[in-house]
């Protein structure tokens, strides 16, 4: 799995191309102060074990209590890598990971699964605003 996390004042999504035939029906999003995790997940990662949900969940909740926060939101990006899981595992991982960060009391949301989107951030200029993670 590969995440880049950001820490946005203003985080905006508008669904403008459908990429899965079966996709569910999209919704704009708009979140304040909030923590956005960009998700490349890989067919290891889907395996029984690998432990790639929790770990994502252990990073985005770090992150998020660094700005105080309580607003995460789960982006699936298959551009930071070559190798990508299926749809269907990729979006269960994603809408687990999303259950688990809720079942902690943060506000988790994912962007619109099987669309391109077009996005609006604002982020400041901080070292922790900007974070890679590969595991």
């Amino acid at each position: 799995m590969r995440v880049l996390f950001w820490f946005c004042d203003s985080f905006k999504t508008l669904p403008t191309i459908q990429t899965l035939p079966d996709a569910p029906d999209p919704a704009p999003l708009h979140r304040l102060r909030a923590v956005v995790a960009f998700v490349h997940i890989e067919p290891p990662d889907v395996d029984g074990g690998s432990g790639a949900e929790t770990k994502l969940v252990k990073n985005a909740k770090w992150l998020a209590r660094k700005w105080s926060v309580t607003e995460i939101v789960l982006h699936s990006f298959t551009h930071l890598g070559e190798a990508k899981a299926t749809p269907e595992a990729a979006f269960k991982l994603l809408t687990g990971a999303a259950e688990r960060l809720r079942k902690a009391g943060y506000e988790a949301s994912l962007t619109p699964y099987g669309y391109f989107n077009d996005l609006e951030l604002r982020a400041p200029g901080h070292p922790l605003a900007r974070i890679y993670k590969e595991f």
